[in-house]
Formats: C-alpha cells, sequence, structure tokens
C-alpha cells in the first residue's frame, strides 16, 4: 500500500508531465477504441438494416450499387426497371411478396421513396422486427405521405403538415412539385435504418407530381394538370427503381435468382441481401484493416514516448531514489514503483481515452445516420474492446520494467558508492 502512495505521490510532483503522458495515451486509445466500435456498430447497422427478405431485384448493374441504392438510399439508378416486369416477377406462384420502390425525388435533403402498402406489411430490420407507427397511419389517398422518424424529429413536422417534395435528390432544388404539396398523415418509429431518413409516398403520388415534367422540364403553370384531374387519372407507373421479393421457402430463392438473372425481356439483377452485404465489407475489409493498424501503431507510439519520457526522467530522479533507500526502501520496491507509475499512467490514459473515444461517437452519430443512414449503437465497451483495453495496460506495465530496471541498477550503484 505505502508503494501505492509513494507513486501517486510522485506523479503528482510531476504532474505536469504526467498530464501529457496521459493525454497522449488517452488520444490514441480513443482514437483505436472509436475505429474498432464504429467498425463494430456500423456492421452490425448494416446487417440489421433489412431482414426476411430474400431477394433483391433491380437494372442490371453492380450487386454493391443495388443493395446501396435499394436499401440504403445511396447513389442514384442508372436506368430503371418496367412495370410490366415487376407484374410478371411479382405474380410467380413462388413469390409470396413484393415491395416496389421509386426513388428521385427528395424534401430538403431526405430521399423521397415511392411504394405502396405492402412496404408497412412485409419490410423488417434488426432480425424480425416490423415499421411500427407512433402517430397515424400508412398513406391511403393520392397526396399522402409518411415520414420517418429522424425527418419528422429533425424537420420538426407532425400530423397534418404539408410538405413540398422538390425534384432530383439533392439537398438544394430549384425544381420543387408546389402545385402538389402532401399531407403528413403518419410518423413512424424509431428504427436505426435508413428508415428513419425517408418521406415514404405511394408509387401514383410519384407518377402523379410527374405528369407535367417532359424530358426533364415541368410545364408551363397554366398547362399544368390540377388535383382533381390526377385522381380521375391512370396513374399506373410506368417503372419502377428496384423491388425486394419474399419467396414462399427459401430454398426458391436461388432458383429465382438465376431464372430473374438471365430474363431475356430486359437486364435486370437479382441478389441475395445476406451475400451482398458480405462483398460489400469484403470490399471495404482492406482499408478498414489498414485503419486499425494504423490506429494500433498510434497506440505503440504515445506507449513508447511514455517510456522515453520515463527514462529521461531518471537522472533527475535519482536524488529521489537515494532519499527512498535511504528511508528503508530496496531496490525492488524501486523497481516496483517505476512499473507502477507505468501502469497509473496507462490506465488513466485508458479511462480518458474511453470517455473521448463515447464523446466522439456520441457527436459524430448523428453525421453518419444524416448522411449514410448508419446508426451507431452506444452500447458498453464489448469483451474484445475491453481485451484490448487490458492489452495496452499489461504493454504499459511491461515497457514500464525497462525504466524500472535502469532504476534499479541506479540505486545499487548509488547504494555502493563511498562518499567522503
Amino acid at each position: 500500500m505505502i508503494i501505492w502512495t509513494l507513486a501517486l505521490k510522485s506523479l503528482w510532483n510531476r504532474r505536469t508531465t504526467a498530464a501529457l503522458m496521459v493525454l497522449a495515451i488517452s488520444i490514441s486509445v480513443a482514437l483505436l477504441l472509436s475505429v474498432q466500435m464504429l467498425r463494430t456498430s456500423a456492421k452490425q447497422g448494416f446487417t440489421n438494416t433489412i431482414s426476411g427478405t430474400d431477394l433483391i431485384i433491380g437494372a442490371r448493374t453492380g450487386p454493391i450499387n443495388l443493395l446501396l441504392l435499394s436499401v440504403f438510399r445511396i447513389g442514384n439508378a442508372t436506368t430503371n426497371i418496367n412495370w410490366e416486369t415487376y407484374q410478371k416477377i411479382s405474380h410467380h406462384p413462388d413469390v409470396a411478396w413484393t415491395i416496389p420502390i421509386s426513388l428521385g425525388d427528395s424534401h430538403r435533403g431526405f430521399r423521397v421513396i415511392g411504394t405502396d402498402e405492402d412496404y408497412f406489411r412485409h419490410y423488417h430490420f434488426a432480425g424480425d422486427q416490423s415499421l411500427h407507427f407512433v402517430a397515424g397511419h400508412e398513406f391511403k389517398n393520392l397526396f399522402e405521405a409518411v415520414l420517418g422518424a429522424d425527418v419528422a424529429r429533425k424537420l420538426h413536422y407532425k400530423l397534418g403538415d404539408s410538405i413540398i417534395l422538390a425534384h432530383g435528390v439533392g439537398e438544394v432544388s430549384f425544381e420543387k412539385h408546389t402545385n402538389h404539396p402532401f399531407r403528413v398523415v403518419g410518423i413512424l418509429a424509431k428504427t436505426g435504418t435508413p428508415v428513419d431518413q425517408t418521406v415514404h409516398v405511394g408509387l401514383k403520388s410519384i407518377t402523379a407530381i410527374h405528369v407535367d415534367w417532359r424530358t426533364g422540364t415541368l410545364a408551363p403553370k397554366d398547362a399544368r394538370t390540377s388535383t382533381e384531374a390526377l385522381n380521375h387519372m391512370d396513374l399506373t407507373p410506368k417503372d419502377l427503381t428496384a423491388f425486394l421479393v419474399g419467396m414462399r421457402s427459401k430454398p426458391l430463392a436461388l432458383r429465382m435468382q438465376r431464372a430473374v438473372n438471365v430474363y431475356k425481356g430486359e437486364a435486370l439483377l437479382a441478389i441475395i441481401p445476406g451475400v451482398a452485404l458480405n462483398q460489400l465489407w469484403s470490399l471495404i475489409g482492406v482499408a478498414d484493416t489498414a485503419l486499425m493498424i494504423v490506429a494500433a501503431f498510434v497506440v505503440v507510439a504515445s506507449l513508447l514516448g511514455m517510456l522515453t519520457s520515463i527514462l529521461t526522467s531518471l537522472n533527475e530522479r535519482r536524488r529521489e531514489m537515494a532519499i527512498l533507500r535511504s528511508v528503508g526502501a530496496r531496490p525492488r520496491h524501486i523497481l516496483a514503483l517505476m512499473v507502477i507509475e507505468a501502469g497509473l499512467l496507462a490506465t488513466l490514459g485508458v479511462i480518458f481515452g474511453i470517455i473521448w473515444a463515447y464523446l466522439l461517437l456520441f457527436l459524430g452519430r448523428p453525421i453518419l445516420q444524416q448522411n449514410f443512414g448508419v446508426f451507431i449503437e452506444m452500447d458498453m465497451p464489448s469483451s474484445y474492446e475491453l481485451s484490448i483495453l487490458a492489452l495496452i495496460v499489461l504493454s504499459a506495465l511491461l515497457i514500464g520494467f525497462l525504466p524500472a530496471f535502469r532504476a534499479y541498477r541506479n540505486t545499487l550503484s548509488d547504494g555502493l558508492q563511498i562518499r567522503v
């Protein structure tokens, strides 16, 4: 107990240098821990975004592109699927349900998705969780909208509010569908998925707001179709961006995938979400590993910096060690003192590093969720992450043996000197 008290008082006596060492270690630990937690949470968040869907079908492009577009609302479609093709596949006897998806519009930076009532019945996430409403209900009429939780919260919308959709997906749009405002009729519960960042409207609504668009240009005001006229028009869409498919049994998904990929009517691509997610993580795995290696080297550099600082201070502390020897401290006590100091510095660095990491993730979580639809869980460190932190402290103790041994040698040498 006495040696621990001496270690604390010794560090307090050199508190400026000790604080700088703790700061360096804490920053490196925060970097390493935040990268690890970000990797784990992002992967879990991506995996939990969609479940229960056997296939995603879209125009022929890359599997990852189709996954990012249809599920995460990232990117833009190069081409669409004909409505007739969608009808043919959706009525196949092996298909249990489908969820059509039409993208291309936005509202104040949030993506707008055109779909139907099956979206609210069959879309599942995080295992077998389904979508729920915290207020209102699903859209039933032409110009009604259902908001994701984050859209309603960030834009302060409530039931009955009127919103204007914009042409295109940019945060700033010069072409808005002002002649056909939508009324908010439902707000979804928080899901931690891109659903929270989405405005949902009916497929026919997407067709209706584009009736007066010709070759990317809106018709003059006096030539635009009124809302009353639109309610009596055939607003069956001509095409879709993609659609999700649930099969009557899982083994049928592979057979349907092969049939879609060789379909001669048009160029289609069918992907299995889980397989595409694995491809996505394989693609970014090199950068992911490289980032962890860089973070690990930063931790090593901070520990070496601590070692250098302790070694540098040894000559200045020889008087301190001599006094300790004069009051009865043995060389092994000096050795223990130096190791304990190194361990305390590392432990304090790890504790503050955890605080910095959680603060960094807390501040960065809204940015990741807003731009990428990835929700980062603020859970306690996992057993793997705790083992990494314990390894850092253990490494500091081992590193502390070098200056400790030097101090041990010095005290032996000083104790053998004959002073006249």
